[in-house]
């Protein structure tokens, strides 16, 4: 799962991308919608906060080593570090494990669509948290339309059963994000780039779920995983995480954030078609009717069809 952008800087807003920017897009969007395919595989044979654990602190090792590559160094102060462990408990640790958990209940390319709930989530926490990200009456729109899909996709049901408690997980999750990426603006004061939070931030999950995996699953007392394990963790961890990360800041730089928030539209993708081939899973007609849904709400919050929409309009007068 592709964990909340952090954007704590002041970023160009584009309205054109390149080829060079679609391309890295949508590698973008193969690497985090693989990350749903990769956990599938490793919960086969290792628990879920233990994965977790081995992606953010493997995950953090090539970001530490660009950082110094660049003459650059983390902040030493206690708040700094207490601010990383704050986002990397938002950002990774919590809904990181939460994801592991409802995964172990719903396919991934079900859990890669309420992945998409993320910007709903953010639509709704920063118009309560902050002064000037206030919700308009298309994100609202957008918002109403989203969760009508997620709605649709846990359906009628007498009672809570696994899908729908996993399904509220992956709200949990997205949830969490949303707080995360408010909460990331607290950086950009302090003059900290991103990539710095990023790294800070995996090192702050890690020293938060090292005692968990540790007490709950005692990983030294697990059979060796076999090599298809470890070559998901790895990619999970490297691919998906440190790359991933990489990747999305340079498109950030370049195409503005605007753009960059179109990978939430083709994550799922990517998760659904490698579930359905290598995983055999299959999803049911009401899971791509919500997908549909929420589609049409991201659009709306978005907020360009309906400009482009609105500009055809008033050329045609």
């Amino acid at each position: 799962m592709a964990s909340a952008p952090v954007r704590c800087h002041t970023l160009a807003m584009n309205n054109a991308m390149s080829g060079r920017d679609w391309a890295i897009l949508l590698l973008l969007s193969v690497l985090w919608g693989g990350s749903f395919f990769f956990l599938a595989v490793a919960l086969k044979e290792l628990p879920p906060i233990t994965i977790m654990l081995l992606r953010v602190s493997l995950g953090a090792l090539p970001l530490l080593a660009f950082l110094a590559l660049r003459g650059e160094r983390l902040p030493g102060t206690p708040r700094i570090w207490g601010m990383f462990l704050a986002l990397g408990l938002l950002n990774n640790a919590l809904p990181f494990v939460l994801y592991a958990y409802a995964q172990l209940r719903i396919e991934s390319g079900l859990a890669s669509i309420l992945n998409a709930t993320t910007p709903l989530w953010g639509v709704l926490v920063a118009h309560f948290l902050t002064r000037d990200e206030r919700a308009s009456g298309p994100k609202i729109a957008g918002v109403l339309l989203g969760f009508a899909g997620v709605a649709l996709m846990i359906g009628a049901k007498s009672g809570m059963d696994g899908e729908a408690i996993a399904i509220l997980m992956c709200l949990g999750a997205t949830l969490s994000y949303a707080f995360a990426a408010v909460y990331a603006r607290r950086f950009k004061p302090l003059g900290i780039p991103p990539l710095t939070v990023a790294t800070g931030q995996l090192i702050g999950a890690s020293l938060l779920l090292l005692p968990f995996s540790l007490a709950l699953e005692q990983p030294w007392s697990l059979p060796m995983p076999a090599a298809v394990t470890w070559w998901s963790i790895a990619g999970f961890a490297l691919i998906c995480t440190s790359f991933a990360y990489w990747l999305y800041f340079r498109l950030l730089e370049s195409a503005g954030a605007t753009n960059a928030l179109l990978v939430t539209f083709l994550i799922p993708v990517t998760a659904i078609l490698l579930g359905a081939f290598a995983l055999g899973e299959a999803l049911e007609p009401r899971h791509y009717a919500g997908m549909a849904l929420i589609a049409l709400g991201l659009a709306a919050i978005d907020g360009r069809l309906v400009a482009k929409r609105r500009g055809k309009d008033v050329s045609s007068r």
